[in-house]
């Protein structure tokens, strides 16, 4: 039942476990890799020249792959430890997020949405952060067990000293994760707010869209005996979303993908899911369910959806109609992008670790991968 506080350090945390090659499967289609050497590559953008952008997350850099696999950082955060997030393109304008310091507190939130020009130069547009202090748009949202929980059980999870509250209320944090622009208009998936949000790209004002409802999960015995909380078997735990991709769907809808607190390897079970949030009312439906850490999201111009399974090592399918299917094999996939009848994505997302028992040893190179998913 441990909440990781924030998407960010989950990443950090299981990178440490080294990846497993990715199984080869039959009938699939063929990509093309168009750039390699990545470091922590969980965000990408293409533009309808199918120019890609593709975020070095734990680097802090913004980097456009070029035709022939070359790599140009456009933009490198001035700040040491600072990560640069979600990436979309409109009008030759790259949108972005920079945020520093999630689940560290309130005082040391950073967080921008941010905006580069095709001649190189970046400006702020809005400070997030600085919402979340003044709103914090899931305070009034609970999490945790619910209220006729047993007090045995209460007392059980309270005592463990790596977990979070056994009930609680949204709490302080922001970690802007994804954004989807349209005309004048700027979405954001805050990780940490657990909340969809509003930018006016002129006047850089933010309000929020819609707060994503906690994930439930009902502790089976078997969870029970291995978290050490036996009497809390049958109750349930509602953990936060953390919404981690938003796309605009040719119904005007938004889509966003949210990968639960706690253990995001399948350990608990499939827990991701996608929401469609109405943008203009802030109605929020569960779409899909069922889902192994679904970290990024595209949907085509019919209305076909892909997502990324980060841990699952697939890139998943549904149809508008919401007809689930497999439909390619790839180890850890972190982002995916629809462009022109043409699927992109990044995979082996997270840096190799060195072997242990070869402390010394220098650092292994970065492996990410920007692909191309041949259709013909």
């Amino acid at each position: 039942m441990k909440k990781h506080l924030t998407f960010i350090a989950c990443i950090a945390v299981t990178s440490m476990v080294q990846a497993a090659p990715a199984i080869a499967a039959t009938d699939e289609p063929d990509y093309e890799v168009m750039a390699t050497g990545l470091l922590s590559p969980l965000h990408l953008a293409v533009d309808k020249d199918e120019s890609v952008l593709v975020s070095q997350a734990f680097a802090g850099i913004l980097t456009h792959v070029e035709d022939d696999g070359d790599l140009d950082d456009v933009y490198t955060t001035p700040n040491e430890g600072w990560s640069v997030a979600g990436v979309d393109i409109h009008d030759s304008t790259a949108y972005f997020l920079e945020s520093f310091g999630a689940g560290q507190g309130p005082d040391g939130l950073r967080g921008y949405l941010k905006a580069l020009d095709s001649d190189g130069e970046a400006r702020t547009i809005a400070d997030l952060a600085d919402y979340e202090r003044k709103f914090n748009p899931d305070a009034g949202q609970h999490y945790g067990f619910e209220a006729d929980t047993g007090q045995q059980c209460l007392a059980e999870a309270a005592s463990r000293p790596d977990a979070p509250p056994a009930q609680y209320t949204g709490t302080l944090d922001s970690n802007p994760y994804a954004v989807a622009v349209r005309e004048d208009t700027a979405y954001v998936a805050d990780a940490g707010m657990n909340a969809v949000l509003k930018v006016d790209l002129e006047s850089g004002s933010i309000s929020t869209v819609a707060v994503l409802p906690p994930r439930p999960l009902t502790i089976t015995h078997k969870i029970a005996q291995s978290l050490g909380v036996p009497s809390c078997a049958g109750f349930t735990y509602g953990f936060e979303p953390v919404p981690t991709d938003v796309e605009i769907g040719p119904d005007g809808w938004l889509y966003v993908s949210s990968l639960p607190g706690g253990p995001e390897d399948p350990s608990l079970g499939p827990r991701g899911a996608i929401f469609k949030v109405n943008p203009w009312t802030g109605a929020t439906v569960l779409w899909q369910n069922a889902i192994v850490s679904p970290t990024g999201l595209a949907v085509s111009d019919e209305g076909d959806v892909y997502v990324a399974s980060l841990f699952g090592g697939e890139i998943l399918k549904f149809t508008y109609q919401g007809e689930r299917s497999h439909f390619l094999k790839v180890n850890l996939p972190a982002a995916v992008e629809f462009r022109d009848g043409d699927v992109f994505a990044t995979i082996d997302a997270l840096p190799p670790q060195p072997d242990p028992a070869t402390p010394d040893a220098p650092m292994p190179k970065p492996e990410g991968k920007l692909i191309e998913v041949d259709f013909d």
